[in-house]
């Protein structure tokens, strides 16, 4: 599986050859309009290293015959994953990134997911599972006796998997059944299933491809002691003939949804024996002769530490969700500004983006994708401070701290972001008509691709418990204590001020005044104080009416604890976003649409909120609620005409977007784009005569 090497074009030459002017077509009147400079945002989001990388990438995808797009070629199951894993070959052959970069370079491995996930997800996955996900846990979790795994991750001498779910278990980690039993008399660990519920299930690349993988498993003693979950590095099959090692059944668990050029799978392990040296030793460890032993004292510590392989994932698929909703977006904002109906004479027809209902659709999303981008990205770097700081031994308290802040945002940033993916490109679709349900616009693609989004790496009803807990425990140390409110990203902080937050009002009386993400931020602080304090009172109400903390906790869910970690994660979505685009560096001619952007997507998050306003008391009247929904049109208007410049920044190629009513020129008019892309699919129309004499074929050749 060894691969040659081989370098990817580079990009040279000044802003010209890097940010290229679009094509001339109907896009040109919006793109007049802006009020701003996209090249310029393009620059202040992306920075000229990331967009110079970013358009390496794209220019080999499209200068590669590999990667080639066929219109109207069904692949089968077999094909399409072969084609991906030559794919996935290839990029590590066009040497994008080093192992060096995985950590010196956090947001160039970003970049590249993005990139790929843009061209396919299929082919994104299977790289992003080998590399990020399983090298970066060998090397988060492990020590130096396993680095020399890094090297052979990069030049494919082994292709890997994070194997954690299992068949009956995915989101109750602790439940996890696989064990690992030590045997110092042959200093091996014994992985096995004990039943098949217990096979490591859903598994990305271990289907066809893995020939290692990292199994998390239960950890027991020879004298019976359980240490709990812990990582070990196994090899499944052989790399030169990818048939299963010894003990070991595995195989592919069958066609999905969406993704399916990524090879799922499962694996059952009947007494495997393992060296000990298998086990990823950073959080605990066993001495040849059957010591367990660990840098944390502190069991919570441990764990706390160890959930950093799990954010890993989380964060990525946040990434992920707002990489779909660009496209989504950057397809429906195009048709929309080219796409003409009814108008204010019969003779006249406007572009369906100025009417008030398709701005509204559409631009809250558009402000959506720009909000939780630079969330995403800036999460993926705490996370990255966390995993150097593990890798540098630190055992302190703070970054113990860190690590149980960092999940508790992951846990909460996953479902906002996948769940707002999938909303909004379910509207693109249905603001797109029948031409967004046509499979070649990939409306419906997308779709189905940021489906698992919304249960992988745990379920997203289920990890909002994550969060709420997290914030409930901070509570009681506060009650119980008197401990002050601090966490080393600075999360919790204001929730200090916890008694004075709840005694302020929305007082905002023009819509003027409204316009900017400050008058969000204050109502949301107060939002997850109000959430907080109504989860708190009722937890303790259940239990004090006899329920046990599980039942008292499953019963605070639905109304309680999940608007909860909902609130406070998009909370802390607007105020890095407010804090990022209120930065003095921030060119005076971005200022304007940056905080546009911002104040709306903090407004129409905050909108979903209005009965929990009212109903604690923020919000009185019914102007309120007023002011609040026509500062939402009014930054929708405002917004419109900067939309097609916003989608320019975000979207990429036409080769890699591939859709006809979304490219770059706008050519849909008279459905050019799109019977051009018809006969491409191999799609023909015949006009027959009346008479039934004969046929003109229009499409066919």
């Amino acid at each position: 599986m060894r691969c040659c090497h081989a370098m990817a074009p580079t990009v040279e030459g000044g802003d010209a050859a890097l940010l290229p002017e679009f094509p001339r077509g109907p896009l040109d009147t919006y793109r007049a309009r802006a009020s701003f400079s996209w090249k310029e945002l393009a620059l202040f989001m992306e920075g000229e290293d990331a967009l110079r990388f970013k358009k390496t990438i794209f220019s080999a995808l499209e200068n590669d015959p590999l990667f080639a797009r066929s219109p109207g070629a069904d692949l089968s199951l077999e094909k399409y994953r072969e084609l991906n894993f030559l794919r996935c070959k290839r990029i590590f052959e066009y040497d994008f990134l080093s192992a060096g970069d995985v950590f010196e370079s956090p947001l160039k491995v970003s970049a590249l997911i993005q990139c790929l996930g843009m061209y396919d997800w299929s082919l994104a996955a299977k790289y992003l599972l080998h590399t990020l996900i399983f090298g970066s846990v060998v090397f988060s979790s492990g020590s130096e006796r396993h680095f020399a795994y890094i090297q052979k991750i990069f030049s494919m001498e082994i292709f890997g998997c994070f194997a954690l779910t299992e068949l009956s278990h995915g989101s109750n980690t602790r439940a996890i059944r696989t064990t690992a039993h030590y045997n110092p008399a042959t200093e091996e660990f014994i992985i096995h299933s004990p039943d098949f519920e217990a096979a490591k299930f859903w598994v990305g690349n271990m289907g066809k491809t893995a020939t290692h993988a990292v199994v998390f498993a239960q950890l027991h003693m020879p004298g019976g002691q359980c240490h709990g979950l812990h990582p070990f590095i196994i090899q499944i099959r052989d790399p030169k003939t990818l048939l299963p090692m010894p003990g070991v059944m595995v195989g592919d668990i069958g066609k999905k949804l969406g993704q399916n050029g990524l090879d799922n799978g499962f694996a059952v392990f009947h007494k495997v024996r393992v060296p000990r040296q298998s086990l990823l030793n950073r959080m605990g460890d066993i001495t040849p002769e059957g010591t367990y032993i660990s840098p944390f004292k502190d069991a919570r510590q441990r764990f706390g530490a160890s959930l950093g392989s799990l954010s890993w994932g989380r964060v990525t698929i946040m990434g992920m969700a707002v990489t779909n909703l660009k496209l989504a977006v950057s397809i429906a904002v195009r048709f929309s500004a080219t796409r003409r109906q009814f108008g204010p004479t019969e003779d006249e027809e406007i572009p369906v983006l100025e009417y008030q209902t398709q701005q509204w659709r559409l631009l809250p999303y558009l402000a959506a994708a720009y909000a939780l981008d630079h969330f995403s990205k800036s999460l993926f770097l705490d996370l990255v401070e966390l995993q150097r700081g593990l890798a540098a031994g630190d055992r302190s308290t703070r970054q113990a701290e860190l690590g149980r802040e960092i999940h508790a945002l992951a846990s909460a940033g996953k479902p906002l972001a996948s769940w707002t993916a999938q909303q909004g490109i379910q509207e693109c679709r249905e603001a797109c008509g029948g031409h967004g349900y046509l499979a070649m616009n990939r409306l419906g693609v997308l779709r189905d691709d940021n489906d698992p989004n919304c249960t992988y790496e745990g379920d997203n009803n289920v990890l909002l418990q994550q969060t709420s807990n997290y914030l409930l425990g901070l509570l009681v140390c506060r009650v119980q204590d008197g401990a002050c409110f601090r966490s080393p990203l600075k999360s919790v902080d204001f929730l200090d001020s916890y008694p004075g937050i709840l005694d302020q009002r929305f007082e905002v009386s023009s819509v003027a005044d409204c316009l900017d993400s400050a008058v969000a931020l204050a109502a949301y602080k107060w939002l997850v104080c109000y959430l907080l304090r109504e989860t708190h009172e009722k937890l303790n109400q259940e239990k004090r009416s006899g329920s046990d903390d599980f039942e008292a906790r499953n019963d605070c869910q639905v109304f309680h604890g999940r608007p909860l970690a909902l609130a406070f994660m998009e909370l802390m979505v607007v105020q890095r976003f407010h804090e990022h685009v209120h930065r003095s560096c921030v060119m005076p001619s971005l200022r304007a649409v940056l905080g546009r952007l911002s104040a709306l997507y903090a407004l129409w998050s905050l909108n979903c909120h209005a009965a929990l306003l009212y109903r604690g008391g923020y919000f009185s009247g019914e102007q309120a609620g007023r002011t609040l929904e026509s500062a939402i049109l009014t930054l929708c208007s405002q917004l419109k005409d900067d939309a097609v410049a916003l989608v320019d920044v975000i979207a990429p190629p036409d080769f890699v977007l591939d859709s006809p009513i979304g490219r770059a020129d706008g050519e849909v008019k008279g459905g050019r784009s799109l019977l051009g892309a018809s006969r491409a699919n191999g799609i023909s129309a015949e006009l027959r005569c009346s008479c039934g004499s004969g046929t003109l074929c229009l499409l066919g050749s």
